[in-house]
């Protein structure tokens, strides 16, 4: 499936005089490129839950896995709608970016195995295709989601400073 074009929108008041947008490029660069990423979730009882993982950039979304009885899992369970987020901890360089997105349970074989291979080839990570998940080969299972953004905001750090929303509707 090609990747979808953002709509692209500078917010003014919190750049730089003067900044332009990130290209989306750059943008889907560091999504493609990070290994690391904070998972913003929704418990029931409306409390925020956030949790550091690893994902995986590939066909327009970002994808994760996490075991049925892990919290995150549980959370998206009742509300799918959730933020990944990755960037660097300098104040003055890099680009922050923010992905706003529901996600979808993948179950389907093909594409398991597609993403199965994209974690070993970026993370090294063996994942045995089961079904409607991965399994480790230590007897853990896990669910596989992907999270399509619906708006992502990047953040360039460092003259000059810059809040682009790249919306997807």
């Amino acid at each position: 499936m090609p990747e979808l074009e953002p709509t692209i929108e500078l917010n003014e008041d919190f750049s730089s005089r003067g900044a332009t947008s990130p290209a989306w490029s750059a943008v889907r660069d560091v999504l493609t490129t990070s290994e690391m990423f904070w998972l913003s979730t929704t418990r029931r009882d409306g409390r925020p839950h956030v949790t550091p993982l690893p994902a995986i950039w590939h066909d327009g979304s970002l994808h994760i896995c996490t075991g049925a009885q892990e919290q995150k899992a549980v959370n998206l369970a009742a509300e799918p709608h959730c933020i990944l987020s990755t960037g660097t901890n300098a104040m003055n360089s890099g680009l922050d970016v923010v992905v706003e997105g529901t996600a979808a349970r993948i179950t389907d074989q093909s594409t398991l195995q597609q993403l199965a291979k994209l974690w070993k080839s970026k993370l090294d990570w063996d994942f045995a295709v089961v079904d409607g998940g991965f399994n480790d080969g230590a007897g853990h299972t896990a669910l596989v989601y992907a999270v399509a953004p619906a708006k992502v905001l990047a953040f360039s750090k460092g003259e000059p400073f810059s809040q682009t929303r790249y919306s997807f509707n």
